[in-house]
């Protein structure tokens, strides 16, 4: 590693010093991915990691040098570098003296050279695979030789679902959506898609899952779109639920309960709540300095104000922040403050509130986290947060708000106010639920046997990680906390940021006129989900992933495996003879299971995608190398092989149909119809790779899953989400798509042409059917005529022959 960070000191930039670092980076990633554990060597820190954390820390403290490919490595990194020890180590050594102390020494060190012997290239190295043992071999051929009799019955359907004592019980939360707007793709992303993917993978599992969500309906911002839109407030509720509850059921999400906040049973649970606190001394009375607007006569709530912001002078700062600066003000700092109401000049007054008393509350809390946190179960970026938040030490928080839209204060003396929004919109979760069943207590006050999985993006932590399990503890009830806390980072559309006002981006209830179907939307938005980092939505890239991976690799493999059976073999299976090589892929097909499962099992929902797609390349690998459609014509030994490839394959085919369920419900669906997987199979997902279509199965009608996306579609798409722009004449369109591509979509590009180009050479050298040859070459061009845009060329003309 010496001879690595020399190059960082003499100031290399990060991709040249990770050229020579690639396969050790690489390596490291995988073997945290494979062991299914938080450390080098177990569920604990040891020597290994400190060693490795100090060595990587000058080159990986910056993230952009880390590849996103390397999602376990960057959680590693990250979870180690929120601990106390190493924060005091970065800021007293590696920040400081200790770099300085090291650089005469480093300067006169040589300067790091690749290794001899092996060629240093830019092409994609091909995916290592793993190095099998004769043991792991055996094990994957006996299970699948056992085949569908191992698979479970499936589990019957409970309505209401209730907790089953001795079962794995499962309870999953996405953040409530606030009532009063549109999501956009950002929001899907971060809440209700992520948490949908684990519902559906947790039912596979055969865990007793329940998943719920629901509208979050008071405070504020509900009060003021009302008198814009000028309707009730609860006509505001009433017509953005539905609004809500047919974008997400369009984008294909699986709730068990889809509710909301404004009913009897979220009044009776918070004020429960409340009672409970105030009885063992956790709730205290002050003085606020508040806004009062006296020609309304009432004070009024930060979003009520609207002024100059004091920080940086901008005009339309509301109440609680500025827009602009991004900063957090105090309504009574606001320069010539007004209201929104009225226009008139609020005045300053006290008025009494109630707070929850945090620092009352701390120790309790950080017992809790004390048992909760060391089981790696929480995002990284969450544990930081909540670690800030305790190291600053905890306030006690106003829970109270003068507005006439909330739960009820059942307090003499605070008839006029209600609860503040954050104080009781988590308790929406238990109210949603008890709206679901009167039995709601048996998931929600029964920590020993319900594990609770909470996902949001990561500005909602400290509401579910501090603030309503301080409620809770505080209330001693036995409240289910959260045990595993999911919250990803932020999603950004294009270049910038979504934005309602100005037009820009793709919001829940657009998503459907584009004409592109909401599996292929779910794809892509949980390709690029944000884990770790913040990630870009961009239709350059929707356009390459859906074409390359969904289209010719996940598509072509499935379709091809069908397609032989359907041609070569009657549509019925064809016996199966494994030589030690599809005994050898059959095992590496279950390795890649078990990855996909250990991943999901720790909510990486992004990476277990990229071991689907892994299965897939694996299957078209197989099919290319053995080449079922020449065999087929000849010896009977060769047919007898075409029909164990092609049978070999089409089981490939059903896995993967049922690994894609959580991530593409209605592809799933389609290919098990097309295949006529057996039911037991399509309902739980083993941790084995079975075969689940013996020979002699009969499959249905196969055809093509997936539709080309056209440049022209995507360019159209991408002007009208642009922020409104007036429409742009199309020798512009070009320069537009020059000036959105970045240096990495083009270098995807050049992958992606180099692979096409690999694909049609070897094609040609097998003399392989003309019209296949044709098929690869048109995508080539294509591709190639993308890369040309994406470089800013003008397009090449193709010679020779001229169109008639």
């Amino acid at each position: 590693m010496g001879g690595h960070r020399v190059a960082v000191i003499q100031g290399k930039k990060g991709e040249d010093v990770l050229g020579p670092l690639g396969r050790a980076l690489t390596h490291i990633d995988h073997s945290l991915s494979r062991q299914n554990c938080p450390f080098l060597a177990g569920e604990t820190e040891s020597l290994a990691d400190i060693v490795l954390w100090g060595a990587l820390y000058p080159l990986l403290q910056d993230p952009a040098y880390l590849p996103e490919e390397l999602g376990a490595l960057r959680s590693w990194f990250q979870t180690l570098s929120t601990q106390e020890p190493c924060q005091r180590a970065a800021e007293t050594v590696l920040k400081k003296q200790g770099v300085l102390a090291l650089r005469p020494y480093l300067q006169k060190q040589p300067q790091p050279s690749p290794p001899e012997g092996r060629a240093v290239s830019n092409e994609p190295e091909e995916e290592e695979l793993a190095v099998l043992s004769e043991e792991e071999i055996a094990a994957a051929v006996t299970a699948w030789e056992k085949g569908l009799e191992i698979l479970p019955p499936p589990r019957p359907q409970q309505n209401p679902v209730l907790p089953v004592a001795g079962e794995r019980n499962v309870l999953i939360t996405s953040a409530l959506p606030y009532v009063n707007n549109v999501p956009h793709l950002g929001n899907i992303i971060g809440c209700v898609l992520s948490a949908d993917v684990f519902a559906r993978y947790s039912r596979l599992r055969q865990w007793n899952t329940l998943y719920l969500c629901g509208t979050d309906e008071y405070g504020t911002a509900t009060e003021t779109k009302a008198m814009e839109e000028g309707l009730t407030p609860q006509e505001i509720c009433d017509k953005y639920h539905v609004i809500h509850a047919d974008i997400y059921h369009w984008f294909n999400i699986s709730f068990d309960i889809f509710g909301r906040t404004t009913t009897p049973q979220q009044t009776k649970i918070t004020q429960d709540i409340f009672q409970r606190l105030l009885t063992r001394g956790f709730i205290l009375q002050d003085t606020v300095e508040q806004l009062r607007c006296e020609r309304c006569a009432r004070f009024l709530a930060d979003r009520f104000v609207e002024g100059v912001c004091p920080f940086c002078g901008y005009e339309e700062a509301r109440g609680d922040q500025c827009d602009k600066c991004g900063k957090l003000i105090n309504a009574i700092e606001l320069k010539k403050p007004q209201c929104k109401v009225c226009r008139s000049c609020p005045v300053v007054k006290s008025s009494q509130h109630l707070f929850l008393d945090l620092p009352k509350l701390e120790k309790r809390l950080e017992e809790w986290l004390g048992k909760t946190l060391p089981g790696n179960n929480w995002t990284p970026n969450a544990r930081f947060i909540i670690r800030s938040w305790l190291r600053d030490g905890l306030k006690p928080r106003c829970i109270t708000r003068d507005l006439k839209w909330g739960t009820p204060v059942p307090l003499e003396g605070f008839e006029d106010k209600v609860f503040y929004v954050w104080f009781d919109a988590t308790i929406g979760y238990l109210s949603i639920t008890a709206n679901y069943t009167d039995q709601w207590e048996r998931w929600w006050k029964n920590p020993e046997q319900v594990d609770l999985y909470q996902f949001m993006a990561k500005d909602n932590v400290p509401f579910h990680g501090l603030v309503f399990p301080c409620s809770a503890l505080g209330a001693e009830d036995n409240y289910t906390l959260v045990k595993y806390l999911i919250a990803t980072e932020y999603l950004n559309y294009e270049d910038g940021k979504f934005s309602k006002s100005r037009g820009v981006g793709v919001f829940g209830d657009m998503a459907q006129d584009t004409g592109i179907p909401a599996d292929i939307w779910r794809f892509y938005l949980l390709y690029i989900r944000p884990e770790g980092q913040d990630s870009a939505f961009s239709w350059t890239d929707m356009l390459l992933k859906n074409n390359s991976e969904l289209l010719n690799n996940l598509g072509n493999f499935i379709n091809r495996a069908g397609m032989f059976v359907s041609k070569f073999f009657g549509g019925s299976v064809p016996e199966m003879l494994l030589t030690p090589d599809d005994q050898r892929l059959l095992a590496h097909i279950t390795l890649e299971l078990q990855h996909y499962h250990q991943l999901l099992e720790k909510v990486r929902i992004r990476d277990a995608l990229r071991a689907i797609l892994t299965v897939s390349r694996h299957g078209n690998q197989y099919i290319q190398v053995n080449e079922p459609w020449k065999r087929i014509k000849g010896s009977e030994a060769d047919r007898q092989r075409a029909g164990t490839v092609t049978g070999v394959a089409v089981n490939i085919a059903a896995l993967l149909s049922v690994m894609l369920q959580p991530y593409m419900p209605t592809v799933s669906a389609t290919i098990q119809a097309q295949l006529q997987l057996p039911l037991p199979a399509c309902s739980v997902l083993p941790t084995d790779f079975l075969c689940t279509l013996p020979a002699g199965h009969q499959i249905g009608t196969v055809s093509p899953l997936f539709q080309k996306l056209e440049n022209d579609q995507i360019e159209n798409l991408k002007q009208r989400f642009g922020g409104g722009q007036a429409k742009i004449s199309p020798s512009l369109a070009v320069v537009e798509t020059v000036t959105t591509a970045g240096p990495q979509q083009i270098q995807t590009l050049m992958e992606e042409v180099t692979k096409q180009g690999n694909i049609v050479r070897e094609l040609k050298a097998q003399k392989a059917d003309k019209n296949q040859v044709a098929a690869e070459v048109a995508q080539l061009l294509d591709l190639k005529k993308q890369l040309a845009l994406a470089e800013g060329k003008p397009l090449e003309t193709p010679k020779g022959k001229k169109k008639k």
